[in-house]
């Protein structure tokens, strides 16, 4: 089992409210939810209006596949063309059940 795991900061411009930010990140979730089989949420800058980060899981059996759709949800949010991504973290980790 092969589980990817992924951080994004991203800035937003023009937000100047933490309910601009809400708006921005309930569309970004929701994509993502909606076209990935993978899990997503806020993760930090939870007080700052221009500011997010966003944790994304994703589990299989090969780490290139997890790898690909990782890299897909990264792309996605740069599509939406909502935010300006500050940078991103990708990790897979190996995991193997004991028999």
């Amino acid at each position: 089992m092969v589980v990817g795991v992924c951080h994004i900061e991203f800035l937003m411009h023009g937000n100047h409210s933490l309910k601009d930010k809400r708006q921005v990140l309930r569309k970004i979730v929701d994509g993502v939810r909606n076209s990935f089989n993978v899990s997503v949420n806020e993760v930090g800058f939870h007080d700052l209006y221009q500011r997010a980060e966003i944790g994304i899981s994703a589990v299989g059996t090969d780490g290139a596949a997890v790898n690909s759709v990782v890299d897909r949800v990264v792309n996605f949010i740069e599509g939406l063309h909502v935010v300006e991504i500050i940078g991103h973290d990708i990790e897979l980790i190996n995991c193997s059940s004991p028999r």
